[in-house]
């Protein structure tokens, strides 16, 4: 184990270095004011509730992304496939002259075209979260292709499942009952 956090404060480089040992997915979050689309990439993004169908994006309090999300009211969240690096960090701020329309519409909002999965919701609920703000969207519309392999993102680089267990541990007649997946 690395050295442990000083009594009177963690170090916020090591807390972030300490977090990205959760290997997360990797999406763009999405919105849309007037005929402006704004996207940013983010690995903060989580299912809440399946009634009401919710969903959870954490944005940071300096981005732009902010207001635009709070402006419009409406997010989408798309969950990016392997082998997508390139449009990950063209929305990470690093612009890339080879992603080419990287994006297309669904229920009014830009999502990304080379996706897992792909969600559209309204805001609604606003969390104030430290240097962050949560926002709790109720999906309005969602695309899925089970077939497509995500894009992982572990200790800071990006990686893909290696393998997968040949078995699901879930199937769509699983009961969603108490404490069970």
């Amino acid at each position: 184990m690395a050295a442990a956090a000083k009594s009177e404060g963690i170090d916020p480089i090591a807390f972030r270095n300490a977090c990205g040992g959760f290997a997360t997915g990797v999406t763009v979050i999405t919105t849309k004011l007037g005929d402006t689309e704004h996207g940013m990439t983010a690995n903060a993004f989580m299912s809440i509730s399946l009634d009401p169908p919710l969903i959870a994006i954490s944005i940071a309090k300096k981005t732009r992304m902010l207001d635009y999300i709070t402006k419009s009211g409406r997010f989408a969240v798309s969950i990016l496939a392997s082998g997508t690096e390139a449009t990950a960090m063209h929305f990470a701020g690093r612009p890339d002259d080879n992603v080419i329309d990287p994006l297309r519409q669904l229920g009014g909002l830009p999502v990304a075209r080379e996706a897992c999965s792909v969600f559209t919701a309204e805001v609604e609920q606003r969390v104030d979260a430290g240097d962050h703000v949560i926002f709790v969207g109720r999906v309005q519309q969602m695309q899925a292709n089970p077939d497509i392999i995500p894009l992982i993102f572990h200790r800071g680089r990006f990686g893909k499942l290696h393998e997968e267990h040949p078995n699901p541990i879930l199937n769509a007649d699983f009961p969603f009952e108490g404490a069970h997946w």
